[in-house]
């Protein structure tokens, strides 16, 4: 047995244990925080609108169509025509200059359009100034 002599000559046994105590107590108190804090959260969830539900759909509108190849067409007055993404902006902001001052461009995908080609064309019309931009969905056979 180790021994170590102490200030006032009496012997001790040095400890070859670490206190688990400290420790335990440390857990335990993480362990209430994280139970008491758990149930605030929550995953918020998105309420993304399904086929249908729009209000109602505006006299006059430009619509920008996404293919799944990722292919654009801007829709305006009956003529259909394919863009690009740098180019779309610019046009739809020239066919809205010559409509009404609320008339918007709808953006149109269907459901399996990867969300990056939508937000792309939304934000493309955004920085060229079109003010007004819907989103809608698309069903597979239109």
């Amino acid at each position: 047995m180790p021994v170590t002599a102490s200030r006032g000559g009496s012997r001790r046994r040095s400890m070859n244990e670490i206190n688990m105590v400290p420790f335990i107590d440390v857990m335990l108190v993480l362990l209430i925080i994280f139970m008491v804090t758990a149930p605030m959260m929550t995953p918020s969830s998105v309420n993304v609108p399904s086929i249908g539900k729009g209000a109602k759909v505006p006299k006059t509108f430009g619509q920008v169509i996404i293919e799944k190849d990722g292919s654009i067409q801007l829709k305006t007055d009956g003529t259909e025509r394919t863009l690009s993404l740098q180019a779309l902006g610019a046009a739809a902001k020239a066919w809205q200059k010559d409509q009404e001052e609320d008339t918007p461009v709808l953006i149109t995908a269907e459901k399996s359009v990867s969300y990056e080609s939508v937000m792309k064309a939304m934000d493309a019309l955004q920085r060229a100034g079109v003010q007004r931009v819907g989103l809608t969905v698309r069903s597979s056979g239109n």
